[in-house]
């Protein structure tokens, strides 16, 4: 080993799991110190290819290997277990955003088993009125590339009974300020099926650093649903272009949508409710004509109409899709035979979601001077994007 060139000896380090580096710390200061650093945190992080499946049943998580899909591994998550219940608001970089019912929220890397509790944000309409009510709260977790900063968002939806309105609230919370801050509200009524928002990275395009939930435009019955993505660098709103749904069935036929991320790419799953589900993926973030369908599930597949599907991952040869159906269920899904096998020794199960092995700590210094250049990007960039984004389909709402 001590013929090995450093660089190379730290190259082969950071293709290692994160268990046998935490197990290498320990053997000697040299190693320790290089397995710490900010740099080699990062270099693992980027050459990482250990994925886990992250499964939770009710306050009870567990973890196994993806897509091997090992024997799950009960977790120690950081957190008071009240009415028995944990919600998973998301997954980045190998942190897990989590909370209970008590509205504590932890960042947590449970591979180094450190753990972050966020500053409690209390909910509190902008109205006082006694026909206003708090109608439905969700969340997102995200990392903004360009600013080095993970940020939740939190979204409070107001209904307005007697005037048959809506509001929002919209808080974010940044890690690197260890603050929160309120933006403007949401034009948009949020389409409750899921509160995590669907966090869709790519570090070359600004605009994909974004969540993702399924919204109407109006508090009305039989309004479309819409995609809307909230930008983490920009911290604006926008439409996502969608492909023409519903023109290949009979177009009288009500479907709902939903969204997830498959393979790093913003996925949909139009579900026709008694004949068929279709599962879109998205190539390249922001253009409609990149939309693929890329399977479509009949309803005899399964013995009763689901009522909901949501793709997690592929198999390691690419040729399979894992599913997660109606939050109780695995399955495979063989893209090519479009045969679909349950996946056996899985514990009773209310989500999962898909998460990168890595040695990010739930911590981020204050870098003032990276803020105040953020600010002054956003400020020469808003309007140029907006011109941008409605060129291409995208409508905004700051």
């Amino acid at each position: 080993m001590a013929n090995i060139p450093p660089e190379i000896f730290i190259d082969i380090l950071s293709l290692l799991p994160p268990h046998p580096l935490l197990r290498f710390r320990s053997t000697s200061k040299s190693l320790k110190s290089i397995i710490d650093s900010h740099t080699f945190t990062n270099l693992h992080l980027k050459n990482s290819n250990n994925f886990y499946l992250i499964i939770r049943h009710n306050a009870n998580l567990y973890q196994l290997d993806f897509p091997n899909l090992t024997p799950p591994i009960p977790l120690n998550h950081p957190l008071m277990s009240y009415s028995n219940r944990i919600t998973l608001f998301g997954s980045c970089n190998g942190l897990i955003c989590i909370s209970n019912i008590a509205d504590d929220i932890a960042f947590w890397n449970p591979n180094i088993r450190k753990h972050r509790i966020i500053p409690y944000l209390p909910t509190t309409p902008r109205s006082e009125s006694d026909t206003t009510l708090f109608a439905a709260r969700v969340h997102g977790f995200g990392y903004d590339s360009f600013a080095g900063d993970y940020k939740l968002v939190r979204i409070s939806y107001f209904v307005d009974l007697q005037n048959r309105s809506f509001d929002s609230q919209v808080r974010v919370f940044s890690l690197k300020m260890n603050s929160w801050k309120e933006l403007p509200s949401m034009n948009y009524a949020l389409c409750c099926a899921r509160t995590m928002g669907v966090f869709v990275e790519d570090s070359n395009n600004l605009n994909s650093n974004s969540l993702h939930w399924v919204v109407t435009r109006k508090l009305e019955p039989f309004q479309p649903d819409l995609i809307v993505a909230f930008n983490l660098t920009l911290e604006i709103f926008n439409e996502v272009p969608l492909p023409e749904i519903g023109e290949v069935n009979n177009e009288s036929e009500s479907f709902e949508i939903d969204v997830a991320v498959l393979g790093g790419c913003l996925s949909m799953i139009v579900n026709y409710q008694t004949t068929q589900i279709d599962v879109w993926v998205m190539k390249e973030y922001g253009l409609k004509d990149s939309w693929c369908k890329l399977f479509t599930l009949v309803g005899l597949f399964f013995p009763t109409p689901l009522k909901s599907l949501r793709p997690l991952g592929y198999s390691s040869d690419g040729k399979k899709v894992l599913l997660e159906i109606d939050r109780k269920k695995l399955f495979w899904y063989d893209l090519k035979s479009e045969n679909v096998t349950s996946v056996p020794g899985i514990p009773n199960m209310n989500e999962a979601m898909i998460c990168v092995g890595s040695l990010v700590p739930p911590s981020l210094p204050v870098d003032n001077c990276r803020k105040e250049n953020l600010h002054k990007l956003r400020c020469e960039s808003i309007s140029k994007r907006r011109d941008d984004f409605l060129s291409q389909g995208f409508k905004l709402s700051l």
